[in-house]
């Protein structure tokens, strides 16, 4: 396949290239794109460096698959563009997130969506609603799901460099140059960005309508709180589960270990359950902490981490191009 890369400098893009060549995707041309501020730079692909040419309609010709990591305005523009001229573009953006004609997809859950694609573009939902819905989706096919409660850990990775540089420059004690918040991220927990007079922050949207969607549960009960903590790589959530029909923890345990993109760390007693140090650079979603939730009938509580940038956003686009294959 001839592959471009939109956004191609950026964390998720650069990413996107790695995960490429370590899943050996048949790749014949690989073709490295961004905004003519990164044009000329470089990109490490096989060995080599790829330089990076700047976005232009004649960039799409004979490309079969374009990876898009560059922001909303950006693919909002592009990827029609791209799609006009022949490839089908994975955008990684909320653009196109919520809409109908563009299918939203984790491959373990809902790998046959991508081939309804009335616009020639697939949407990769946002990282911490990708690595919910493949702990939920055992869940729901086994049990059915009554109510999702969510609280999440966020590392700052998910704002991108910005987050990252935000961080790392208070942990120096210095004052940080670009910030993602107005309160400190060292030592501190913020929350993400508010619309204007709505007590639900954007992330928290997201997560809400785009598992919905994923999962084809419209009526779902869920309820979420993102949270912003100071660390640098991989989110962690905190999920509490009403199903519909009766469990057993043991089986709970059995069928998620059993089914695909999980790992399952769950002996607490000897401090085996996931964390952000074991998810970073990795791509399985890891749970652990599996156990009853005594407050309510049929409720059971689970611990879900795994790394943003991988199977959160380039791993979880590079898996879309497989089934596409």
């Amino acid at each position: 396949m001839v592959v471009a890369i939109v956004g191609a400098t950026g964390l998720v893009g650069r990413t996107m290239a790695r995960v490429l060549e370590e899943r050996q995707v048949p790749v014949s041309e690989i073709r490295m794109l961004a905004s003519a501020r990164s044009a000329g730079s470089v990109v490490p692909w096989k060995g080599d460096n790829v330089t990076v040419a700047e976005i232009t309609e004649q960039a799409f010709d004979g490309v079969d698959v374009a990876l898009f990591s560059a922001g909303g305005v950006a693919s909002k523009h592009w990827a029609p563009i791209a799609a006009s001229r022949g490839c089908v573009v994975i955008d990684n953006s909320s653009a196109w997130r919520m809409d109908p004609d563009v299918p939203l997809v984790v491959p373990e859950v809902n790998a046959a969506d991508v081939h309804n694609r009335p616009k020639g573009i697939i949407a990769n939902p946002n990282c911490s609603t990708i690595q919910l819905v493949v702990a939920l989706k055992p869940l729901h096919d086994e049990y059915g799901l009554r109510r999702v409660v969510v609280s999440t850990y966020q590392s700052v990775s998910g704002a991108g460099q910005k987050g990252v540089d935000h961080l790392q420059a208070e942990l120096a004690g210095r004052v940080a140059e670009s910030r993602i918040s107005s309160h400190p991220l060292a030592y501190n927990t913020v929350f993400h960005s508010f619309p204007e007079s709505s007590e639900w922050s954007e992330e928290e949207v997201k997560m809400m309508r785009e598992t919905r969607r994923i999962l084809h549960l419209d009526s779902l009960p869920i309820v979420v709180t993102c949270v912003r903590v100071p660390v640098l790589g991989a989110h962690s959530e905190s999920v509490a589960v009403e199903t519909i029909r009766d469990f057993t923890i043991s089986d709970v345990r059995s069928l998620l270990t059993s089914s695909p993109g999980i790992v399952v760390l769950d002996d607490p007693s000897h401090d085996v359950y996931p964390t952000p140090v074991q998810a970073a650079s990795t791509d399985p979603v890891y749970v652990g902490r599996l156990r009853r939730d005594p407050s309510v009938e049929r409720g059971m509580l689970l611990w879900v981490v795994a790394d943003n940038l991988r199977k959160g956003a380039a791993t979880n686009a590079v898996q879309i191009l497989e089934v596409l294959q």
